[in-house]
């Protein structure tokens, strides 16, 4: 049995089980490798999208820098094996300057780029992370950090956009009407998730303040607003106008879909209200979608 040098990495290395690397017969340049990726014959289907998803990478949304979660994608011929995944990453680099900007023109520069380098018909992204910006107290204007969820979603192909989305996820408060009805005083109220994603038209231009409309839209309609910060005088404001404005998830889900509906630049809309409910151990949800 070989005699080993513990003091040593190596010999620790191998004591543990490792092995000396074979010598190899196989290409180690690049241009002498096989690429299998790029196999012609007829592979049977043509492949709507094949990329990568899950990914974690910084982004910058709005003022501010945050974390993003990327799904990449192009299309694959029939006559193609696969794809060069490494080109994915390639690609949104190119738009990276201390995070990739989370809008609609830098993702476009990256499908661009992505769609070039694949030598494919069709590229999509889908881009979410958590837009960060300062909210003022009802009454005090003390401001602190408020957030909302928000994704952008892009198709495209050699003629221009097939498909433009933007979704947001924010928090509002509901104080239930049927509680306020038969209560004698107070009535329970909860937190709850409104969750939205909207059919963009790709011809409409896109207002520079979109993420503040849809976030003040969705919020604005519930029975009160949630705050970063909230001293006394601004609590008895929030309290009683959640006990004005009573809302079942119905009523938010109803209200919400009209003022979307007004948006110009919006052709159609998936929306959910949800309520964690305070009485229960279960949420209360609605749900609809709407085309115009």
């Amino acid at each position: 049995m070989e005699q080993l040098d513990l003091t040593t990495r190596e010999g620790r290395f191998k004591h543990f089980g490792s092995v000396d690397p074979i010598e190899g017969k196989k290409p180690k340049e690049k241009e002498c490798m096989a690429d299998l990726q790029s196999s012609k014959k007829d592979f049977l289907f043509e492949v709507d999208s094949v990329g990568i998803n899950n990914l974690s990478y910084p982004v910058v949304i709005g003022d501010y820098q945050s974390v993003g979660t990327f799904e990449l994608a192009t299309s694959l011929r029939r006559d193609e094996k696969g794809i060069n995944m490494s080109r994915i990453l390639e690609s949104l680099e190119t738009e990276n300057e201390g995070g990739v900007s989370l809008d609609f023109t830098t993702l476009g520069n990256v499908l661009e780029t992505l769609r070039t380098r694949m030598h494919q018909e069709e590229a999509e992204v889908t881009g979410a992370g958590k837009w960060y910006f300062p909210k003022p107290s009802p009454g005090t204007r003390l401001s602190g950090m408020a957030h909302a969820d928000v994704e952008y979603a892009l198709k495209i192909d050699g003629n221009g956009v097939q498909q433009k989305k933007l979704g947001m996820t924010a928090m509002v408060t509901t104080l239930c009407p049927c509680s306020k009805e038969i209560s004698e005083y107070s009535a329970h109220n909860q937190r709850g998730y409104v969750k939205v994603l909207l059919d963009i038209d790709p011809d409409a231009e896109l207002p520079e303040d979109h993420k503040e409309q849809l976030y003040q839209l969705l919020e604005i309609n519930a029975s009160s607003q949630l705050y970063p910060i909230l001293k006394r005088t601004d609590e008895k404001m929030v309290t009683e106008r959640a006990y004005e404005n009573p809302r079942f998830v119905e009523d938010l889900i109803r209200l919400i879909a009209y003022d979307l509906v007004e948006l110009d630049w919006v052709k159609g809309f998936e929306l959910e209200c949800r309520n964690e409910e305070s009485i229960h151990q279960h949420d209360a949800f609605s749900r609809m979608s709407y085309q115009k």
